[in-house]
């Protein structure tokens, strides 16, 4: 079976390997095959805006979602569940997301061959391909779920975030998912003591320790725009600092701004790439 190359470059998902996907949709359209990365492609795009891509998403490096191309295939010949985090996973670097950096992420090579469409009720149909849609971007890996995750953030902040009607909630639980394990790394607090809540306006937002005991809690006030800007360039925590904000992003260095502790005024760091660092999870040092 040949095998093809897919890459994110900018917030798409681009096929190198093919130079007329046009053409090949309409072959599709009139009966033909249609290539996987095809499939994954228009997928993307499906859910570039698709607030459960936050919920099914993995939490950090260390979440596998456990799904690859067998289970693609097995899903489209006949249906099977979707696969949850089991362990330690590993991803590629990715920039700050404000501003994209690199030009591109090489990805994983791809099955060429498709599925046939067959004929089956309209509701069956949506919800099979709502199924096979995100099997089929999970199975991209780590790097990808990441970028696609920061892209809906992303554009839902834009929008207004908890303004908008129905997407606060799902931003919160969003932000607070990714959030909480790196206040666990940074303060040592028990991630259930973390409370969310949506920054709106100028500044960063604001953090702080309050209670004793059981009663502890970090409350935290960030824009949603800081799971694309911050946790999907894999910046949250550098050494002792949250990271909160990122002034100017780039690669392999960009400026930051990182809070030391609970309650104390940011500081500006000069973040750069650890070279030295396994190359599918990104490290920075100060």
């Amino acid at each position: 079976m040949g095998r093809h190359t897919v890459r994110w470059e900018a917030g798409s998902l681009l096929l190198p390997s093919h130079g007329d996907v046009e053409g090949e949709l309409v072959l599709a359209a009139l009966g033909g095959d249609k290539a996987r990365c095809v499939e994954a492609a228009q997928a993307w795009e499906r859910h570039a805006e698709d607030l459960s891509v936050l919920a099914i998403g993995p939490r950090g490096p260390a979440d596998q979602i456990a799904v690859d191309w067998d289970d693609v295939l097995a899903a489209a010949q006949g249906g099977s569940a979707m696969p949850g985090p089991v362990g330690q996973g590993r991803t590629k670097p990715m920039r700050p997301a404000s501003q994209p950096g690199p030009t591109s992420q090489p990805g994983p090579s791809l099955p060429r061959g498709g599925t046939r469409q067959r004929k089956i009720p309209e509701e069956r149909l949506a919800a099979q391909r709502r199924r096979d849609d995100l099997l089929s971007l999970l199975a991209l890996g780590y790097g990808f779920q990441v970028r696609l995750m920061g892209q809906v953030a992303a554009t839902h902040a834009a929008r207004g975030g908890e303004e908008q009607a129905g997407s606060g909630p799902a931003l919160v639980a969003a932000v607070t998912g990714r959030l909480a394990p790196v206040a666990e790394e940074w303060l040592g607090i028990d991630p259930d003591q973390v409370v969310v809540s949506l920054h709106s306006g100028p500044g960063w937002g604001s953090a702080e320790l309050t209670g004793r005991g059981e009663d502890r809690r970090l409350r935290v006030s960030l824009p949603a725009g800081w799971l694309a800007s911050v946790w999907a360039c894999g910046l949250a925590r550098i050494g002792r600092h949250l990271i909160v904000a990122v002034p100017e992003p780039g690669w392999p260095a960009a400026r930051v701004l990182g809070l030391r502790a609970p309650g104390a005024e940011p500081e500006q760091l000069h973040a750069h790439a650890d070279e030295g660092g396994p190359a599918d999870a990104p490290h920075w040092g100060i």
